[in-house]
C-alpha cells in the first residue's frame, strides 16, 4: 500500500514538473512571437520610412524590369552603393563625401568593393559637363550620383544605401563601437565638440564621433583620398559584420529606429530579409579589394583627382566579372563612351 502511494506521489510530481516545464515553454515561445511580431512590425515600419526609389524604379523601360527581375533572384548577384552625405545647411542635397560600390555574387561568394574618390573628375550625363563626382549628389541628389557611376563603370546599380554623418555616428554607437587596425599615428577634430583625437598606429576601439573623424580624415595621410578609401571600407566591414552578429540581437530595436531615423534607400521591403539572408550566408568570404589610381591635378584653381585610364578599365573588367550572372547582354542600356570622355577634363 505504502509503495502504492509513494508511486503516486512520485506520478503527480513527475506530472507537476512536466505542467510547470510545459508552462514555462508556452511563456517562452508567446514571448519570442510577440517579440518577432513586434520587430517585424517595427523593421516595416522603418523600411517604409527610409524606402525612396530612384526615378529609374518608378518609370523603368522593359529591359530594366528583366534587371530587376533578375537582381531580385536569390542566387543572381547584385550592385549597392554606399553614400555618406555631408549635409549643408540651406543646400537641397548635401555632397556625396564617400562613395563606395560593392558587388555581390552569391553563387560565386565574392564581395568586390571599390572606393570613388570624392574630387574625381567626371563627365555627369544629367549636368551635360565635367565636375567633381560629389557635385553629382549637390545637384541632384542620388539619381544623378548613380547615373553618373553607372556611365563611368558601365555597370547597372541596382542598390543604394545613403546616410548622413549623424546616422553614422549613431549606427556605430548602437552596434556598440568599432574596432580598427589604425594605419599611422595622427591626430583628427572631431565634430560637434571640435575637440582634437590622437589614433594612435595599431588597433583602438572608436565610439561613433570618433570613427566619423577616423573615415574623414585625408589630409593627413600619405596615401591621401586612397588611404582614407581604405579606412572607409575597413570601418564599414566592421559595422556590417557587428550588425549581423548574434551579440547584437538586443539591439535590433535601437538599429531599426537608427536606420530609419537617418538612412535612404531604394532596396524594398519584400527584398530586404533576402539581402541580409545572402550576406549571412557569405560574410566570411574574403573581400576583393579595388582601387581606382589617378593623380590631382588643380584645374582653372579647383582642385581634382583625375582617375588613370588603365586603373578604371581594370575595376571596370573585375566589376563586371563579378555581375556575370547577369550576362553580358544584361549589364546596363548605358552605351559605352571611352575613358577619356568620362574622366580627364582639358
Amino acid at each position: 500500500m505504502t509503495t502504492s502511494r509513494q508511486k503516486k506521489r512520485k506520478t503527480k510530481t513527475r506530472r507537476k514538473i512536466l505542467y510547470t516545464i510545459l508552462i514555462i515553454s508556452m511563456v517562452l515561445f508567446s514571448g519570442v512571437i510577440v517579440f518577432a511580431t513586434n520587430l517585424s512590425l517595427q523593421t516595416k515600419n522603418a523600411i517604409n520610412k527610409i524606402y525612396e526609389p530612384l526615378e529609374k524604379d518608378t518609370n523603368p523601360t522593359e529591359e530594366a524590369e528583366n534587371k530587376i527581375e533578375s537582381a531580385k533572384a536569390e542566387d543572381s548577384a547584385f550592385t549597392i552603393l554606399l553614400a555618406g552625405i555631408e549635409n549643408e545647411e540651406k543646400a537641397k542635397y548635401g555632397r556625396a563625401d564617400v562613395l563606395i560600390l560593392a558587388t555581390i555574387n552569391p553563387k560565386t561568394e565574392k564581395i568586390s568593393l571599390v572606393s570613388i574618390p570624392r574630387d574625381s573628375r567626371v563627365y555627369v550625363p544629367d549636368l551635360g559637363y565635367q565636375t567633381k563626382i560629389n557635385h553629382s549628389y549637390a545637384f541632384g541628389g542620388i539619381n544623378y550620383t548613380i547615373n553618373t557611376l553607372e556611365e563611368i563603370l558601365d555597370i547597372p546599380i541596382d542598390y543604394y544605401v545613403s546616410t548622413d554623418f549623424q546616422g553614422f555616428e549613431d549606427i556605430v554607437d548602437t552596434v556598440g563601437g568599432v574596432d580598427v587596425d589604425v594605419p599611422f599615428t595622427f591626430s583628427a577634430q572631431l565634430t560637434g565638440s571640435l575637440k582634437w583625437k590622437k589614433y594612435t598606429e595599431g588597433p583602438m576601439y572608436l565610439n561613433g564621433n570618433e570613427a566619423l573623424a577616423y573615415v574623414r580624415m585625408r589630409k593627413k595621410d600619405p596615401q591621401g583620398d586612397a588611404g582614407r578609401n581604405i579606412r572607409q571600407k575597413q570601418v564599414i566591414q566592421e559595422i556590417i559584420n557587428k550588425a549581423t552578429s548574434i551579440s547584437n540581437i538586443a539591439n535590433i530595436d535601437d538599429m531599426i529606429k537608427d536606420v530609419g531615423n537617418n538612412v535612404k534607400t531604394n532596396i524594398p521591403s519584400s527584398d530586404y530579409f533576402g539581402l541580409i539572408k545572402t550576406y549571412q550566408n557569405i560574410k566570411s568570404s574574403p573581400i576583393e579589394q579595388l582601387q581606382l589610381e589617378g593623380v590631382d591635378t588643380m584645374i582653372r584653381g579647383t582642385s581634382y583627382f583625375l582617375i588613370d585610364e588603365e586603373s578604371l578599365e581594370e575595376v571596370k573588367k573585375q566589376l563586371q566579372l563579378n555581375l556575370d550572372d547577369f550576362g553580358q547582354n544584361a549589364q546596363s542600356e548605358i552605351k559605352t563612351k571611352t575613358v577619356s570622355d568620362l574622366t580627364i577634363g582639358q
